[in-house]
């Protein structure tokens, strides 16, 4: 008697396959496969959008490659428990590659989780905001009791990368010992101005326009006058400390304001970075200054 040692492959029909998948595809709602597929494409081009050019981008490339060439071919040729052991170190393959994932993008995960919690999701922005409003006032009352000259402007809603371009670009973290250093006079950057974007000094020595026309108060310097071009062009708040006299004054759509100290500023700026105003001001004389508020320029 012998032994039949001759074997077959199975018989797999891929067109079949294809078709099964087909119409398992076809009993879902049209809109439920559409939701599907954009959650799923949103979430791998975030994750490729994350990890681009960390060393993780080569591991999940290659990884990618490794899933769709197994669970293809496991998938689409496994039928009738065909290659069942393989199929056995494949699943238990999958187990450890997700273990390993786990070390692999360690570094990359915490900072993920860092990002997360800096999100307005878990109101962190109101705090970045209180913390930057404090800097400044620290900064600006010493300047002026030091009768140090200023100019500093704080972007809300409309952008200001254009007048950024023209500066030296810091992206630094707004603090009261950085803006000091800036405006100390003999320093490359004191005799500009600073743009400050959310949390961050976005660049220092920026050259503001000037305001044309008008008759603005012979006190009132070079300083005083680009904050008032720049409020003219933009909705972003424009502090100034004269030089002179150390007198500190905000300048907001073409309005100037003065005679500030570090609590009347406080106020200013919590309302004025905190809810925007969409209208100028009425009751402007010639020179876009307010003779209404109180401390307006005289």
């Amino acid at each position: 008697m012998t032994a039949n040692l001759s074997w077959k492959p199975p018989s797999v029909d891929l067109t079949d396959r294809f078709n099964q998948l087909y119409r398992r595809i076809e009993t879902y709602p049209w809109w439920v496969v559409l939701v599907e597929m954009t959650v799923i494409w949103l979430a791998v081009y975030m994750v490729f959008r994350f990890l681009r050019g960390t060393r993780g981008a080569r591991v999940i490339k290659g990884m990618a490659v490794v899933l769709i060439i197994g669970t293809l071919g496991f998938k689409l040729l496994a039928r009738d428990n065909a290659f069942e052991r393989l199929n056995f170190l494949y699943s238990n393959f999958m187990y450890a590659a997700s273990l390993a994932l786990l070390v692999i993008f360690h570094p990359e995960l915490r900072r993920a989780l860092v990002r997360l919690g800096e999100t307005r999701f878990f109101s962190t922005a109101r705090l970045r905001k209180a913390r930057v409003i404090e800097e400044v006032i620290a900064s600006v009352a010493y300047l002026s009791k030091n009768k140090i000259g200023a100019l500093i402007a704080i972007q809300r809603d409309v952008g200001m990368s254009g007048i950024v371009e023209a500066g030296t670009r810091m992206d630094a973290l707004v603090s009261k010992e950085l803006l000091d250093t800036i405006f100390w006079p003999g320093s490359a950057l004191h005799d500009m101005g600073v743009v400050i974007i959310g949390d961050r000094i976005a660049a220092a020595g920026v050259q503001f326009p000037l305001a044309e026309g008008g008759d603005l108060p012979s006190e009132l310097g070079s300083r005083h006058r680009a904050s008032l071009g720049l409020s003219q062009e933009v909705d972003a708040l424009i502090i100034v400390v004269s030089e002179e006299t150390g007198t500190i004054s905000v300048a907001e759509r073409g309005v100037l304001e003065r005679n500030f100290d570090a609590d009347s500023l406080r106020s200013r700026l919590v309302k004025g970075l905190g809810k925007l105003r969409l209208t100028p001001t009425n009751g402007l004389d010639g020179d876009g200054v307010s003779e209404d508020h109180p401390n307006a320029a005289a």
